[in-house]
């Protein structure tokens, strides 16, 4: 029995979910490519470490957090990677969290060092008012537009764009608004896959520049393992939302970055006691990004 099982996870882990995925095809404009990134996050050793094992599985790129670090430009520069940058702001009381805001931003797109494929924001605060948030999606407008970098605000839990409705309202007034899609987050705030919410979450794609490709489900913002079979519908329906992000940006003929983001304990549900991992978060994100390539990467 035992033999059987490590012959099924073994075949799980090569076919994944991608035979059971309708197909997908679409007319590609000049232009467009797909950037896969990798993240640093739950990575247990230095940066140089880390670009060096992103670069060796296929990743063309990383996103981190910005941080002026010596280590982490000549890391990136010597092994040819791409970068994008996350910002937030560091203070729960709104001026002094826009202020800090402003600052990370201003400085992760003005220095020369690399330029950034884009800035993802973990903006603002659930608690922050509709007029709070917007200010800080109004700096952020005025400073890609002033640099020419996207800036894409996040569909994160606890951050303005924690709920589907909410962010409908700002996608409604703010038109220069521009998405980070992290869907999976909406899975667990609202306890479905979003069927009651169609007309929503298709105005969230069209705004879509960024994708975080973690697949939630009702009840969490990220399954255990998305090659276990359990998870089929949880799957599906996040690459039927992803595909229509992708067909945005092959008609367009524009860049789309994804960042494969299936995230350490306590995202990766552990064993009691040993707080030991279900599941293997690094093995997961390449195959995340393998399946985005071969996926998307032909029309």
């Amino acid at each position: 029995m035992q033999i059987h099982r490590r012959n099924f996870l073994k075949q799980s882990a090569v076919l994944g979910v991608a035979s059971l995925l309708p197909s997908f095809a679409h007319s590609m404009a000049p232009g467009f490519r797909l950037l896969m990134l990798a993240t640093n996050w739950g990575f247990p050793g230095t940066i140089d470490e880390f670009c060096k094992r992103a670069k060796d599985a296929g990743y063309d790129g990383i996103e981190v957090w910005w941080k002026d670090d010596d280590a982490l430009f000549s890391a990136l520069d010597k092994y040819n990677l791409e970068v994008g940058f996350l910002c937030t702001g560091n203070s729960n009381e709104y001026t002094k969290h826009a202020a800090s805001f402003e600052a990370a931003l201003s400085a992760a797109t003005s220095q020369q060092r690399k330029r950034p494929l884009y800035i993802n924001c973990h903006s603002g605060k659930d608690y922050f008012s509709f007029e709070q948030n917007s200010r800080l999606i109004d700096i952020t407008t005025r400073i890609a537009q002033e640099t020419k970098i996207p800036v894409y605000h996040e569909t994160h839990r606890s951050r303005m764009l924690f709920a589907a409705h909410v962010a409908r309202q700002f996608i409604e007034t703010k038109p220069a608004l521009r998405l980070t899609l992290d869907i999976s987050h909406w899975c667990n705030v609202h306890e479905s896959l979003l069927q009651d919410q169609q007309e929503t979450v298709s105005m969230a794609l069209a705004r879509a520049g960024h994708i975080h490709a973690r697949v939630g489900h009702p009840q969490g913002a990220q399954v255990n393992d998305p090659r276990a079979p359990e998870w089929e519908q949880a799957v599906k329906a996040h690459f039927a939302w992803w595909d229509e992000v992708v067909k945005h940006k092959q008609s367009k003929g524009e860049t789309l970055t994804v960042l494969t983001e299936f995230g350490p304990v306590d995202y990766m549900p552990a064993l009691p006691y040993t707080r030991q991992p279900l599941a293997n978060q690094w093995d997961i994100n390449v195959h995340m990004m393998k399946l985005f390539k071969s996926r998307y990467s032909k029309g």
